[in-house]
């Protein structure tokens, strides 16, 4: 019985290794007039389950491209990247919402394309409406709504994909800093409660340490890993707390540093 019980274990342990996301020695070159750019070098990073993890770096430095790799919008040029639990769902820095919809038909559209029956968009539409704070807002029209909001509705229609893996570029960057605050909240509040993987872009370090678990900072042009941090910081948090205001300060002189090494060459 006991050695029935540690092979369970074992089996259940295996599961639970498994990564949201394995990233493994990724390399991205691109080809243009002026020849060929490496702009990510054998990069290798995991996203384990339910982790929350930012990306870090200077503009350029292709946080976006790695983001894109992962989203599989773009293949490596060498390395390779699994998500054993399908394809990642994926919010931008724009919210990309269908004018012409209403806020609860975007979502539809969503859970359409992933074989929800008709009968069922709606209620589920709406479900996850009320998850992101905009219950009523269903048959609101994209002008109808300020860019929080927005965000808001892109993110309600980014969980209708039903994902493990939610990977965000920069969502919150074309917001005014009390929205941007507010929605820190929210997204923290929604991961806590779905459990999801997050692979979080953002060139701004206090919102790396306020929303992740773990910070990785990538190195400018090409891309590489240059450090990582793990935030042992309670949730929830605000960006103007002391150990956060802290740890952002040890991460910005980190990346100073890769900005002036980038710039000596």
């Amino acid at each position: 019985m006991a050695t029935t019980l540690a092979k369970a274990a074992e089996g259940t342990t295996a599961v639970a290794a498994e990564p949201a996301a394995r990233i493994e020695h990724v390399s991205k070159s691109f080809t243009g007039p002026a020849g060929t750019q490496l702009v990510l070098d054998d990069i290798s990073l995991d996203v384990a389950p339910g982790e929350f993890v930012t990306l870090l770096g200077a503009s350029g430095c292709g946080k976006s491209t790695l983001l894109n790799l992962v989203a599989g919008l773009d293949a490596p040029s060498a390395g390779s990247i699994r998500t054993p639990g399908g394809r990642p769902a994926l919010m931008f820095q724009e919210h990309a919402l269908f004018p012409w919809l209403t806020a609860g038909k975007n979502i539809e559209l969503a859970l359409r394309l992933r074989g929800v029956p008709k009968a069922e968009r709606r209620p589920e539409a709406e479900r996850l409406l009320e998850l992101v704070r905009l219950g009523g807002a269903y048959g609101k029209r994209v002008h109808e709504l300020s860019g929080g909001m927005r965000q808001r509705v892109a993110l309600a229609r980014a969980l209708a994909q039903a994902s493990d893996l939610l990977l965000m570029d920069e969502p919150f960057a074309a917001l005014d800093a009390i929205t941007r605050d507010v929605l820190h909240g929210e997204l923290t509040r929604i991961w806590e409660e779905t459990n999801l993987s997050v692979l979080f872009v953002t060139h701004n370090v206090r919102e790396a340490v306020r929303l992740a678990q773990r910070v990785v900072l990538l190195s400018s042009r090409p891309g590489r890993v240059a450090e990582e941090w793990t935030v042992d910081i309670p949730q929830p948090r605000r960006i103007e707390d002391a150990a956060v205001a802290e740890l952002s300060l040890e991460i910005t002189e980190h990346l100073r540093g890769e900005i002036r090494r980038h710039g000596q060459h």
